[in-house]
C-alpha cells in the first residue's frame, strides 16, 4: 500500500521521475516493514538482490548531493526540489529525518559516484536506473538550466550505471533544449533522410510502447508511457519542420 501512495504523490509533484522513485522506496518500506516479507513479486521485479531501505536511501541521497555540488555551489532551488520530493513521499516528520541525513551527506567530500553506482547496478534493473538518471536530470534542471559541470557529472554517473550512450542522450534531450532535440530523442542525426526519420520513429515507438513493458510494476509502465509521449512529440516536431506526411 505504501508504494502506491508514494508513487502517486511522487507523480503528482514531479511527474514520472517522482513516481518511480516513490514507488521504489515505498516498495522497500512495504517489504521491509511490519510484515517482514520480502517475497513480493514487484520487489523481485525491481531488484536483483535485497537491499535495505536505509542503504537505498543513503545511496540515492549521495547521488543527489553529487549532482547538487557538481558546479561548485549548493543551489537552494535544487535543495528545495529534493526536499519537496521527500516531503510529498514521506510526510513532514519522516522527510525532516531524511533531510538531516542529507545535510550530513552533502557536507561530505570525496563521495565516490562509481562506488554508489556499482552498488545500484548490482541491485536494480536497467529500467529503474534509467528513471534514477531521469530524476537526477530533474534536480540539475530545477534551477532553470543544466550546467556544463552537471552535464559532465550526469554523463559520468550514467556510465557507472551502465546506461547506454543513446539512452543517456535521449533522456538529456528531454531536459537540455537545443535545435536538434527532437532528433536526439529519436536517437538519429539531423542529417537523416525522411525515410530514416520514419524508421527511427517506428523503432523508438516500439521500444517504449507501454504494451511491450512486461512487468507488474505499474510505475515502470507509466514511465514507458511518458517516454512514448516524448517520442511522439519529437516525431511531430520533425514532421512539421520537414513537411513529412
Amino acid at each position: 500500500m505504501i508504494k502506491w501512495i508514494a508513487a502517486f504523490l511522487g507523480y503528482f509533484m514531479f511527474r514520472f521521475p517522482g513516481a518511480i522513485l516513490g514507488f521504489i522506496v515505498g516498495t522497500f518500506l512495504d517489504n521491509f516493514g511490519g510484515s517482514g516479507s520480502r517475497s513480493g513479486t514487484v520487489f523481485q521485479d525491481l531488484t536483483k538482490q535485497s537491499v535495505s531501505p536505509a542503504d537505498f536511501e543513503l545511496n540515492l541521497l549521495s547521488l543527489c548531493s553529487i549532482i547538487i555540488k557538481a558546479d561548485g555551489q549548493v543551489n537552494q532551488r535544487e535543495l528545495d526540489y529534493v526536499r519537496q520530493y521527500f516531503l510529498s513521499t514521506y510526510g513532514k516528520e519522516r522527510a525532516n529525518a531524511i533531510f538531516r541525513t542529507f545535510n550530513e551527506v552533502i557536507k561530505k567530500r570525496g563521495i565516490s559516484s562509481q562506488r554508489i553506482c556499482n552498488f545500484m547496478v548490482q541491485r536494480t534493473r536497467y529500467e529503474v536506473r534509467l528513471q534514477m538518471l531521469h530524476f537526477l536530470f530533474g534536480i540539475a534542471q530545477s534551477d532553470g538550466q543544466v550546467s556544463k559541470a552537471e552535464t559532465q557529472k550526469l554523463k559520468e554517473i550514467a556510465g557507472y550505471l551502465h546506461i547506454g550512450v543513446h539512452d543517456y542522450e535521449s533522456i538529456m534531450a528531454m531536459f537540455v533544449k537545443s535545435a536538434d532535440n527532437a532528433y536526439k530523442i529519436l536517437e538519429i542525426e539531423k542529417s537523416a533522410t525522411d525515410d530514416e526519420v520514419k524508421k527511427a520513429y517506428r523503432k523508438m515507438a516500439k521500444k517504449y510502447h507501454p504494451d511491450r513493458v512486461v512487468t507488474q510494476n505499474e510505475a515502470i509502465r507509466k514511465g514507458a508511457e511518458e517516454k512514448f509521449k516524448e517520442v511522439q512529440k519529437a516525431y511531430e516536431i520533425i514532421q512539421k519542420e520537414r513537411g513529412i506526411p
